[in-house]
């Protein structure tokens, strides 16, 4: 799939506005251009909304339509999201007249190093339009024809456009695959779509039902409801990229991908079922990561990532509360409840990932889970914000420090958690031949460290926690818990966190 198609429209830099094509001005600073100054002045001489509140206009002097989305003063408090916040509300406000070729004015800022990169960022995801609308009112596939940006003061421009549209090649994977319907990104349709986007790197599909049962028998048991309709059959697709040079890190993600939670025989009851098709984000953000990695083609990165692709279904097949599985490290797990089951869908792939890095001796390598896994996190954390937590291993090397740093750089902010002792102990067997009891039966936002539980739980179940700082084999693993980062309906996904990863890990 070309790139040109996993972007909204074509992007373009302006040198010049009157050459530009452009037919409307959007401004969002008050960095204006000398023809506007007189304009703007009289504008505020008699509207004190004028620098707070979007405005549309025609400039006699430019003889073009001017949008005016300002900047809200900036506290010491403000991220660089304000300046992407003001793009997208510009661009809504330029398409709502009914315009299809506006030039953004890229402002600077001695405050945010990265602005001009954000701000452009900012603009395409106002931009994005779902994929099933494309795919069923082709007349609706854009909402503007052709973004022209200027950024004048820096004259890394075209590199600065260059990398922002590769970025956003794979936030449109992630939101395409985030945004899907639960039956037009069914597991075998994101299958589909993954392999035909990544031809030419190595796809490997698991759907074979005797290799899930015997090799992922946690991700089986979440399946097994599911697996009695075909077109919800569950899918694990591991995607590998090969740098051209001798590695020198290896990064390993697996991403949760429920494409639809009934919650299962614990079902969702009281209304709040809607909205679990985005419950596949943290696999969307992976595969939109890969995205990125195609075309960055990083000389000496070795990637590996799985996607979880299941349906947590509920049925007569349905698996329940006291089943006890084995899972492929050979722990014993007691199911506490069935609507835990992203901890479930991961684990096993996770548990390949441990075993590839160890057999294989990879250099540097650093597992990690992406999933949209817990309310406590989206409680903990609010809206917007992304959970780190890192074991032993990365911790040590200051990882979730780097990722919390890049990401508030970029427009993707994390706060960080700590994975104590007290979360292996709330998951430990409560009577003779269970190993670990997968959950609780109380909701995570209402459970004391209901966001750190399960990341131990997937070093428990992994065997992962046997490989700490005093090991013989340490390794890295990190979990990002990104329920509150995602995007939950009606609100479209975000692809959040994956321009941080791409910043931290691949730059």
């Amino acid at each position: 799939m070309g790139l040109d198609k996993l972007i909204p429209c074509t992007v373009q830099v302006a040198k010049m506005i009157q050459k530009s094509g452009c037919d409307v001005l959007c401004i969002i600073d008050r960095q204006i251009p000398s023809e506007l100054v007189e304009q703007f002045n009289e504008f505020r001489s008699f509207d004190k909304a004028f620098d707070s509140a979007v405005s549309c206009f025609k400039s006699p002097k430019l003889n073009l339509p001017v949008v005016y989305s300002p900047l809200p003063e900036l506290s010491d408090y403000h991220d660089v999201r304000a300046y992407q916040e003001a793009a997208a509300k510009s661009l809504q406000r330029a398409i709502k007249a009914g315009f299809k070729s506006p030039l953004l004015l890229i402002p600077e800022s001695k405050k945010f190093k990265n602005v001009e990169l954000c701000t452009v960022l900012g603009a395409l995801e106002e931009l994005y339009v779902p994929i099933q609308l494309r795919e069923d009112v082709p007349d609706k596939r854009q909402r503007i024809t052709n973004l022209s940006v200027m950024i004048s003061h820096n004259p890394k421009a075209e590199d600065i456009v260059k990398e922002a549209i590769v970025l956003e090649s794979g936030r449109y994977v992630a939101r395409d695959i985030g945004v899907g319907d639960p039956e037009r990104m069914a597991p075998p349709r994101v299958e589909e779509y993954v392999t035909k986007l990544f031809d030419g790197m190595k796809v490997t599909v698991i759907s074979d039902l005797n290799t899930i049962a015997k090799e992922y028998p946690l991700f089986a048991a979440v399946n097994r409801a599911a697996n009695q309709v075909k077109r919800h059959q569950g899918r694990i697709i591991f995607v590998e990229y090969v740098p051209p040079q001798k590695a020198r890190k290896t990064l390993m993600l697996v991403g949760k991908g429920v494409t639809y939670d009934t919650g299962g025989a614990d079902i969702k009851a009281g209304g709040i079922m809607s909205g679990m098709s985005r419950d596949k984000c943290g696999a969307a953000a992976v595969a939109g990561f890969m995205q990125i990695v195609k075309e960055q083609k990083p000389s000496d990165v070795h990637v590996i990532a799985a996607l979880c692709m299941v349906r947590n279904s509920v049925g007569e097949e349905c698996y329940v509360a006291d089943e006890v599985i084995t899972s492929r490290a050979g722990v014993r797990v007691r199911v506490g409840n069935t609507d835990a089951e992203g901890r479930m869908c991961m684990a096993d792939a996770l548990c390949r990932m441990k075993e590839i890095a160890v057999a294989d001796k990879l250099p540097d390598p650093h597992l990690f889970t992406i999933a949209t896994l817990t309310g406590h996190a989206y409680v903990a954390a609010g809206v917007g914000y992304s959970i780190i937590m890192d074991n032993s291993v990365a911790r040590k090397a200051g990882h979730a420090s780097l990722l919390q740093e890049v990401g508030t750089s970029f427009g993707e902010p994390f706060e960080v958690s700590v994975i104590r002792q007290d979360d292996f102990e709330f998951n430990a067997g409560k009577v003779i031949g269970e190993d670990i009891l997968q959950c609780n039966n109380v909701p995570s936002s209402r459970t004391p460290r209901g966001h750190q539980v399960p990341a131990a739980f997937l070093m428990q179940t992994t065997g992962l926690d046997k490989h700490g700082l005093e090991s013989e084999i340490p390794l890295k693993y990190t979990h990002l818990d990104i329920a509150g980062s995602a995007g939950d309906y009606p609100k479209l996904p975000t692809a959040a966190p994956i321009v941080a990863l791409a910043k931290a890990h691949l730059s």
